[in-house]
């Protein structure tokens, strides 16, 4: 069969319902003449029983809820293509992975991991990157995560650490956090959990967006040829635009300015062109170099360092349409990790395995039973034949007498399908052993790659992680908690456990740090570090410019046209609504009010001239507070000659890191190409007195 990047949605187009043009109906068709008031026996009588419509409206609204996932409940999707390179045929017979003129329709889930539904995207947590492949032969279901390791080795304990995560059973506290006891407890008493622990204390766990945010499968799977020869592979998805973060104090206000700040961005950026791409990357491993690692590619809480086994760029995934019903398709998508094609193969990483369990159970519940896979958004574009039959949701109308394998009656089909013909083939590895519940020893070292991560972290990426941790353990009551987690820390690193103590007013135990296996340090998981390996560049960044009247609307087009000649998004930023008048007497409109917007909300800020502007905006404490607060937060800020006079006001030194200001920089289009120049840095973490900012 042909799919492309079409395959899917005109698929889904069968199920959709366009109200334009039609009347309202009920679910049985019949034509609706009013809809406001129940059928009732005079004006002021009772209801009637007989008010098939009132009944059915009621019943229908009662029961439109269905579970929320008990983890990754909050989530936003998107739908979009994905497109290999070249053919990696010596490495895999999967199709969707062999033609580069194909492009292969996918869903893509992003999530935060702990918090409910109604949880606000910027909390500190994991970010789930599940992506639905519909490829020609079958769905295949890349579900990881934002974050390359996890915090347990063995699926057994998952319960244990999400219901430590989430909130308190006595009291339901807190939710979408785990600045709390139960967490630390079980984290404490789990050293197998200090890795994961430095990427959720990382800045990695509050991403600037879903567009900036990369994506790893977390497990060790294989890939299998035509030869049947098989290769280990991890999968690394990496955003085009860059890997950048929001800074805590930002992610706490974003929690209440908008909560639905990362659901929102994808679904603009979408809807404005800026379609977010990825770059689908591997690490393959061949099988008999995996025991020279040093690492057990069984063990989800370990990754391979790139300085070990490079990442090999294979193709992109590009999103380009937003989902048409958020219910149909983001909430009732069903990812599943047993979801693979042929030439790609499981391990027996324990968590892994766990999880091909897990994942299929867990929808039985949440979409009502085993014909989840016939819901719209879940349904392979590959033929489905089989028989299966009946149960809760069954939409398929199987014809014929012959429900069953091997059959006569229906000619013997469908038939099977030899591995020749498509037919999967799970790879035949050898195995054996004693049945025991014990852990390999090769799982048994809990610390060198957590302290890889650490000192692999730039010096404002490290005080970043150890503020979240004073700060998450500031939050804890039980001081044995606190103790126990720093006896882990002293074994990470002495830097880390002396300023986490330090902040919690308690000594710090003897650092015995361990000696990373491997490379002392990898840039690839420095933020900074990988900043600095790619071009600069401001496409989608969010520039506030603050006005009003008696603005200079020509800086304010230099500024515009330089911006968005290179990807950038401007707004206007007012009292009010509607326009100011402009020095040259002409109207600039407004795009955000003060009152609805603030700093936290754009990558950078810029104060154009006009005497009797920069006068109104230095008298209001709104305006001083929304340039102070980018400063706090170390974005770009710029300012004309004339505005200067605002940064003064906001006690900002126009020669301070990444303050572009016109008495040095300029007017015109030289002010807005240096602005642009310094906004492409993305944060200034050279300033040193941000702490004095009243922000």
């Amino acid at each position: 069969m042909r799919v492309d990047e079409k395959s899917k949605d005109q698929q889904l187009a069968k199920d959709r319902a366009e109200p334009t043009g039609n009347f309202l109906t009920t679910d049985q068709g019949i034509r609706v003449e009013h809809t406001d008031d129940s059928l009732k026996i005079g004006a002021r009588g009772p209801t009637l029983l007989e008010d098939f419509h009132f009944r059915e409206k009621i019943t229908r609204f009662d029961h439109e809820r269905i579970p929320e996932r008990v983890v990754h409940a909050r989530g936003a999707g998107a739908h979009g293509y994905f497109q290999v390179y070249e053919s990696q045929a010596k490495y895999t017979r999967a199709k969707f992975l062999q033609d580069p003129s194909k492009k292969t329709p996918v869903f893509v889930r992003f999530s935060t991991v702990a918090g409910s539904r109604g949880s606000a995207d910027t909390a500190r947590d994991v970010r789930g990157f599940a992506v639905k492949f519909y490829t020609e032969e079958g769905n295949f279901d890349l579900v990881g995560n934002n974050i390359p390791v996890f915090f347990i080795q063995d699926g057994i304990k998952f319960p244990d650490i999400i219901h430590a995560a989430k909130p308190e059973p006595h009291h339901e506290i807190p939710q979408a956090q785990t600045a709390h006891d139960s967490f630390w407890d079980f984290v404490s008493l789990v050293p197998e959990t200090m890795h994961m622990i430095m990427w959720i204390m990382s800045d990695r766990a509050i991403p600037r967006s879903f567009r900036m945010m990369q994506g790893f499968g977390v497990h060790t799977f294989r890939f299998i040829d035509e030869k049947n020869t098989a290769r280990f592979v991890k999968f690394h998805w990496k955003p085009l635009l860059g890997t950048h973060s929001l800074v805590w104090d930002e992610a706490q206000k974003l929690g209440g300015k908008d909560p639905d700040f990362h659901r929102r961005d994808l679904y603009e950026a979408i809807e404005q062109g800026d379609f977010p791409e990825y770059e689908l990357g591997v690490q393959i491993l061949e099988e008999k170099d995996a025991q020279a690692l040093g690492v057990d590619l069984l063990d989800a809480t370990k990754l391979i360092p790139e300085e070990v086994a490079p990442v090999q760029p294979v193709g992109k995934l590009t999103l380009n349409r937003n989902p048409t019903n958020f219910f149909a398709e983001t909430e009732q998508v069903a990812f599943c990790v047993a979801n693979i094609v042929p030439g790609i193969d499981f391990t027996d990483d324990p968590l892994m395995q766990a999880r091909l369990f897990s994942y299929l159970d867990t929808q039985l519940t949440r979409l009502g039973g085993p014909n989840f896979a016939e819901i719209p958004i879940n349904r392979p574009v590959a033929p489905v034949h089989n028989h299966q039959q009946d149960g809760f949701g069954r939409h398929t109308s199987n014809v014929g007498r012959a429900n069953y394998f091997p059959n006569s009656l229906g000619g013997g089909c469908p038939f099977l399908a030899a591995q020749q013909q498509g037919g999967y083939v799970h790879h035949p590895e050898q195995v054996s052993g004693k049945k025991v519940r014990e852990r390999a020893a090769s799982f048994n070292d809990h610390y060198s790659q957590a302290a890889l991560f650490f000192r692999s972290l730039s010096e404002p990426e490290q005080q970043h992680l150890i503020d979240a941790c004073r700060f998450e353990l500031g939050k804890v009551e039980t001081k044995a908690i606190q103790e126990r987690v720093l006896e882990h820390f002293a074994k990470i690193d002495a830097l880390l456990v002396s300023a986490v103590a330090e902040g919690l007013g308690l000594p710090a135990p003897k650092a015995t740090p361990v000696t990373p296996k491997g490379p002392p340090a990898s840039k690839a998981l420095s933020m900074e570090a990988m900043k600095l390996a790619t071009p600069p560049s401001i496409k989608t960044r969010k520039i506030g410019v603050l006005v009003a009247d008696g603005v200079d609307a020509d800086e304010l087009m230099a500024l515009r046209k330089e911006l968005e000649s290179q990807g950038a998004q401007l707004k206007v930023i007012a009292k009010r609504l509607g326009t100011v008048k402009a020095s040259n007497g002409k109207d600039v409109p407004v795009d955000k009010s003060a009152m609805t917007t603030a700093s936290v909300e754009y990558d950078g800020v810029f104060i154009p001239g006009g005497a009797a502007s920069v006068a109104t905006l230095k008298k209001d404490g709104e305006s001083r507070h929304f340039v102070q607060e980018a400063y706090l937060h170390c974005k770009t800020v710029g300012a004309s000659k004339d505005a200067e006079e605002l940064l003064k006001a906001c006690e900002i030194d126009p020669a301070a890191p990444g303050v572009v200001a016109g008495s040095k920089a300029g007017a015109g289009a030289a002010l807005a190409t240096a602005f642009a120049k310094a906004l492409a840095k993305h944060r200034h973490w050279d300033r040193k007195d941000n702490d004095r900012v009243p922000a």
